[in-house]
């Protein structure tokens, strides 16, 4: 049996690797604010959940034709350079800060929803107690 195979773990663990890489590139960016001629990064990890649901083959009910079809949907996670950025630091360093607040606030919930995991799983190994 496989407790930590699960959809569930897959999934949290591309949300959290893509929080981590989206962490690493708002740092990057912070840290290159008076930098000339830097471009700023993006990451789009949105897709990464997208790409862990597919590989465990989530079923999903469509009610609806407009509703995503997860098995459809085969992207990943992009780092991208923001070419139309110039930098004004008054500006770009309060955009940052916002996205690392967004960012954090992410993590903390893939991470509560893991503990939730681990939580279930611990009172199960406890019978229940």
């Amino acid at each position: 049996m496989d407790l930590f195979g699960s959809s569930t773990f897959k999934v949290l663990e591309r949300g959290l690797t893509g929080a981590h890489l989206r962490q690493n590139s708002i740092s990057q960016n912070i840290a290159n604010l008076d930098t000339p001629n830097y471009t700023a990064k993006q990451v789009n990890f949105k897709h990464t959940l997208n790409d862990a649901l597919n590989e465990t083959k989530l079923k999903a009910n469509r009610t609806n034709e407009l509703h995503v079809d997860f098995s459809t949907a085969k992207l990943s996670t992009v780092v991208e350079a923001n070419r139309s950025t110039t930098y004004n630091h008054n500006q770009n360093i309060d955009l940052e800060m916002a996205e690392l607040a967004k960012n954090q606030i992410y993590y903390n919930a893939m991470i509560d929803r893991l503990n939730g995991r681990f939580t279930n799983l611990q009172t199960v190994i406890r019978g229940g107690k």
